[in-house]
């Protein structure tokens, strides 16, 4: 039977969530290409680099929205060993693209696949204030815990008295204080590129003294 080796007061654990509708979306796209030459693989990526901005532009996407690395170019092999295969060069320029135009964006992204970027890393969806978000989640977090404890308190005949421990708590590691996992957002697309809904989550360990 479990002890209680240092007993001072009241312990509980509160957990808190915000949704919203998301505002925008980052897409993390590349061009990625291999070619028997670096001259062939630097000249097509070029290409292809040049039409994904033009497409990007079509769709009204700033320059400034768009954040891209350089060209690398590696030599590709297959195989290993005695059997060890040159494929070519492989040339690879990755984007990340943010956009507000939640309407369009599986149009912009078909578009940007034809136009040369034959790589979708991701697509993630945010808010525009999530800093805000997690603020209420942790308003939400303790007027939880405060709940659980009256309701404690109540149970056994005493009074709270003031918070005395405040420590937070990394929302996924719920699981270990017996609570299980959120999920973050509508995971159910349909077949379809929804956004669905964000979610944000936080948790909070509060003690409390106890009064007779």
């Amino acid at each position: 039977m479990a002890a209680i080796r240092e007993p001072w007061g009241l312990s509980v654990l509160g957990a808190g969530s915000v949704s919203a509708e998301p505002r925008l979306a980052h897409v993390d796209l590349a061009v990625d290409l291999l070619a028997p030459t670096p001259k062939e693989a630097f000249a097509g990526a070029g290409a292809a680099v040049a039409r994904l901005r033009d497409v990007l532009r079509e769709h009204g996407v700033p320059d400034s929205d768009v954040s891209g690395s350089r060209l690398q170019l590696t030599s590709q092999h297959t195989g290993y060993g005695a059997e060890r295969t040159f494929l070519g060069y492989g040339c690879v320029a990755t984007y990340t693209v943010r956009t507000a135009a939640l309407d369009r964006l599986e149009l912009l992204i078909d578009d940007a696949v034809t136009a040369g970027a034959n790589r979708v890393d991701a697509v993630r969806f945010e808010v525009e204030d999530k800093p805000a978000m997690r603020d209420e989640a942790r308003r939400r977090a303790v007027a939880a815990a405060r709940r659980k404890a009256e309701v404690y308190a109540e149970a056994c005949g005493v009074r709270l008295g003031p918070v005395i421990h405040i420590q937070d708590v990394d929302p996924e590691s719920r699981v270990g204080h017996g609570h299980s996992r959120g999920a973050g957002g509508d995971r159910d697309l349909d077949g379809a590129l929804s956004p669905g809904s964000v979610r944000v989550d936080a948790a909070v360990l509060l003690g409390f003294s106890l009064l007779p």
